[in-house]
């Protein structure tokens, strides 16, 4: 073994050798070793299965058994249950090596497990933010006694936290965490592909004043095995499917829900033995799709974007994609479950549907071909975020006091852009408006507070993000999973049938005020129907969009139909090349070739609007002018030239125009907001003012 080995605790090299067998280590786990000894906050980079998980806990483990630290005290927190469900027998089985015990806390978890963990804590204990945050408000956890002996928290995936809520909630209770404990908190990010990880970094040190550390082991082989089809639709997708490598454990991800139930619905009508996943089934369904996959041999598991988060489905042969993922990060993830065998290489069969994710894709290869991956934004005004964090405060400690509680998440990441003026101004606004009272100088949640969060014992106070409306399917006394209460609604109970699980149901009786649909199995069912946002793209990814439309090179990965439908639809945009920003006459107006991203192209839609008047739409590659907007080309062009020459769009037009849609509502916790800071939150979410400048200027 090396020298970083060497610096082991004695106990772990001999059960690293003679409890695992190991005859060496992996590169990232050997170059983690030094860094976490010494104490260094760190961001772990590696490929899928690059052996992070023992990278992080060898050391770890080894500290705490040469510095005896008392439970709780690692915390291993991960985006999903299903991953943490997948990580406890692992990560027990290493902390029994030097005889610790680790134990998972999650929604899933029974009552009796968590008296039990409350009545004898685990040394490490696997968990998510929201039940954290459940941990820290409820009276009946002693969570400073829990958390007194807190040394580390190691951050799985941390690329799917930094950029949204759940990452600026986890970063808070960091902080939080840290004040229980009184101590510096050891922070250890693990990450498979991330384009910036030194803002990683800093974003998980918060106020840690420890040295920190960048971990990198060797990527993918340049050399993966890749491959673009055109398929034109999802029926075909499992036709071909069905064929790709008979014999073989196959991959399939699809992004959306109803795309997988369709794909596997179809392959099962195909003979092929199939099974599902995604988030709208209940776990035990997903655990025996998963589990039935792993022991399998000739087999399929279609799964939307959570089988790329490390979860353990044992060696498979071959991924496939259809359609395309948003990001190039994404991608990576998910072919990184390929090639983990000796003498194979990662690989990746994209079949595109329609022309619009064949061309995404090809652009998408395009970028990961030129070594580029998305950089992750960590949010720095959340001021929505800080409202829950000043109620979650006041249900942790029955009143906070108000000279106090900043003191609690001031050096949380997602506060740093706050002013003290913005925190008062929050703050008067909450108690203006009763969500918040003030009694003696201690600070309560209002009646109105009590009204809007306080429901079923402050359970809207967990979890940064919103539940969808959601009805429980049962068939008997087994649950299936869940649908849209929307979509239900949209049918009479008798008329409503649907797929799920990959198997066809009809409803036989609806108890909306329980929640539950009652189902038999049907001979034939259309996929249920789930609410979500559109995707959203980098405008990286646009302008990779831009050049395979424009180019006339074809990439070796490309079959016989991708290269002859992408010269159809290169043929189509043949326009592209007549000006920088392409202006088309299409019925009812003209249409603006940005290229530019959902975001830029929604400001720079609404800074239109407010010069050539109504109608602009956006979308991720263009603006759609109707109406005044779109009655003369000369009006448009005289307009950007405008923008150009002052330097817009700027922040100023985002937060003046950047507005959510009527009805629309960002965060649960906007009523907390005063309408200055709310119209910053919903800039930041919506908008991307550089990017829409960068239309006009480069």
């Amino acid at each position: 073994m090396s020298e970083a080995f060497s610096r082991l605790s004695p106990a772990v090299q001999y059960q690293i050798v003679n409890g695992l067998g190991f005859q060496s280590l992996r590169p990232v786990q050997e170059l983690t070793i030094g860094p976490v000894l010494d104490g260094k906050n760190c961001v772990v980079l590696a490929p899928t299965a690059g052996g992070k998980t023992e990278a992080a806990f060898f050391p770890l483990l080894s500290r705490m058994d040469e510095e005896d630290w008392k439970a709780v005290s690692v915390i291993y927190v991960a985006p999903i249950r299903a991953l943490l469900n997948n990580q406890e027998e692992r990560v027990s089985s290493f902390a029994k090596l030097i005889g610790r015990r680790a134990a998972v806390w999650h929604g899933d978890t029974t009552q009796s497990e968590r008296r039990a963990f409350i009545q004898e804590p685990a040394d490490i204990l696997l968990t998510t933010p929201e039940s954290l945050e459940v941990m820290l408000m409820s009276r009946k956890v002693p969570a400073r006694r829990l958390f007194q002996n807190l040394r580390a928290v190691v951050i799985d995936e941390i690329h799917a936290f930094v950029a949204d809520d759940r990452g600026g909630h986890l970063s808070a209770l960091m902080e939080r965490l840290s004040r229980f404990c009184g101590k510096d908190i050891q922070r250890i990010g693990l990450s498979a592909t991330v384009g910036n990880p030194e803002e990683i970094l800093a974003w998980v040190a918060g106020s840690s004043q420890r040295k920190g550390a960048l971990v990198r082991a060797s990527g993918l082989p340049r050399d993966p095995q890749l491959m673009l089809d055109f398929v034109g639709n999802r029926e075909n997708a499992a036709r071909i499917i069905a064929a790709l490598h008979p014999g073989k454990k196959r991959l399939v991800f699809v992004d959306s829900r109803r795309g997988v139930e369709a794909v596997g619905t179809a392959l099962r009508g195909l003979g092929v033995d199939t099974h599902v996943t995604h988030s709208s089934l209940s776990v035990a369904e997903r655990r025996r799709a998963e589990e039935a996959f792993a022991q399998g041999k000739n087999c399929v598991i279609v799964a939307t974007s959570a089988l790329e988060l490390g979860i353990d489905i044992g060696d498979l042969d071959h991924v496939i994609q259809v359609g395309c993922p948003s990001t190039v990060a994404s991608f990576l993830q998910r072919m990184g479950r390929s090639g983990r065998r000796p003498g194979t290489h990662p690989n990746c069969t994209f079949l595109a549907t329609d022309e619009e994710s064949l061309v995404q894709s090809a652009a998408l290869l395009r970028l990961y071909k030129s070594g580029f991956v998305e950089p992750v934004r960590p949010r720095r005004f959340a001021a929505h975020l800080l409202a829950h964090q000043v109620m979650a405060l006041c249900i942790q400690e029955e009143g906070i006091p108000e000279s106090d509680w900043w003191g609690w998440v001031s050096q949380a990441t997602p506060f740093s852009g706050l002013t003290p003026d913005d925190r008062q101004e929050l703050l008067e606004h909450m108690l203006a408006a009763d969500i918040l009272f003030r009694d003696g100088g201690r600070l309560g949640l209002g009646r109105t507070g009590e009204k809007l969060y306080g429901a079923r014992n402050f359970t809207e106070l967990y979890a940064v993000f919103s539940s969808p409306s959601v009805l429980r399917v049962l068939w008997g006394q087994e649950e299936v999973g869940t649908i849209d209460a929307y979509f239900a609604e949209q049918e009479t109970p008798e008329k409503l049938v649907f797929t799920l699980g990959a198997r066809s149901w009809r409803a036989t009786a609806v108890e909306w005020n329980r929640g539950v649909v009652y189902v038999q199995p049907a001979e034939h069912g259309a996929p249920a129907r789930w609410q979500g946002m559109g995707t959203v793209l980098h405008r990286e990814m646009c302008l990779s969009i831009r050049d395979v439309l424009m180019s006339r090179e074809e990439d070796p990965w490309w079959s016989r139909r991708a290269r002859e439908r992408l010269q159809q639809e290169r043929d189509g945009h043949a326009f592209l090349d007549e000006a920088p920003i392409p202006l088309e006459t299409e019925p009812g107006g003209m249409r603006l070739w940005t290229f530019g991203g959902l975001k830029a192209n929604l400001l720079l839609g609404r800074v239109l609007e407010s010069i050539l008047g109504e109608r602009v739409t956006a979308n991720n590659l263009s603006l759609g002018l109707k109406g005044r907007a779109g009655e003369s080309e000369v009006a448009v062009r005289e307009a950007l030239a405008r923008l150009r020459q002052e330097g817009r769009p700027t922040r100023e037009d985002a937060i003046a125009l950047g507005a959510a849609p009527r009805g629309m509502r960002l965060s649960k916790f906007e009523p907390c907001l005063p309408p200055r800071l709310e119209a910053i939150f919903t800039a930041s979410v919506l908008t991307d003012a550089p990017s829409a400048k960068a239309i006009l200027t480069s």
